[in-house]
């Protein structure tokens, strides 16, 4: 353990990854992702993906601490009977990926304001306008098909969606945005950078000026330039957790 890790609760598994998923939860909230106590977040802990943690039912994002999350069993029929049961939209839909797509070790799903404005436009495609919007060129899902909350079939479903493992990131249609990662650093970086990608579309067409569209070459060259930048991510969420210890924010508790 290196000297700036977060000390471990003796009582409690994969503390390093509760931090990291506590600290996004709090960032998601700073920076107004979240919506109320829907959304949620999940990190699977095991070789099957099965095994997951995730966000307490209906609990505010800006009071999660990593002692707070669950550990659920996508396997598991009686998880909604407890009386630690999730939230069943956050069931439905993660329980089903971490089911059916194992690729997808983190899961971020929230309704941030220009991702869901993206996703309720005719055509929800992001175009490559920009750097932030190059990064996400030939790497985003759209689903169409929004049917109703997650429960467990809306769940199974959108889960088959991610069949591509290079595509990371689901505009749910008329819903929000679902995105998937190995490591919470990365989901985050890549949650972060698709809400800012969708701002800037969003403000440009506000404009009512033409929009000046990228090649698909400069554009691939642009996303996988992104992809393989060292450190990135880890970095990102790094700092953002260094603000939140010098702040004395409770998250690592």
């Amino acid at each position: 353990m290196t000297p700036d890790a977060p000390t471990p609760r003796p009582n409690l598994e994969h503390w390093e990854e509760r931090v990291d998923l506590a600290a996004a939860f709090r960032w998601a909230a700073r920076l107004d992702m979240h919506e109320a106590v829907a959304n949620h977040f999940s990190l699977s802990i095991d070789d099957s993906g099965r095994r997951f943690l995730m966000n307490p039912n209906q609990m505010h994002f800006s009071r999660i601490k990593a002692s707070d999350l669950l550990l659920i069993d996508a396997d598991d029929p009686e998880t909604m009977t407890g009386p630690d049961a999730p939230d069943p939209t956050a069931w439905g839909l993660h329980g089903g990926l971490h089911r059916h797509c194992p690729h997808a070790r983190c899961a971020m799903h929230v309704h941030s304001i220009f991702a869901t404005v993206l996703a309720t436009f005719q055509d929800p495609t992001l175009p490559p306008i920009d750097q932030n919007t190059a990064m996400f060129f030939d790497r985003v899902v759209i689903d169409a098909d929004y049917g109703g909350l997650a429960f467990e079939d809306e769940g199974a479903r959108c889960a088959a969606l991610f069949s591509d493992p290079k595509k990371k990131v689901m505009v749910m249609g008329n819903h929000g945005v679902m995105v998937i990662g190995d490591t919470v650093a990365e989901t985050w970086n890549r949650l972060y950078y698709f809400e800012r990608a969708a701002e800037t579309y969003v403000r440009a067409l506000q404009t009512g000026m033409p929009l000046k569209r990228l090649s698909d070459e400069i554009a691939a060259k642009t996303a996988q330039e992104l992809e393989d930048y060292p450190e990135m991510d880890a970095r990102h969420l790094a700092e953002l957790k260094a603000i939140l210890d010098a702040e004395g924010s409770d998250y690592a508790a």
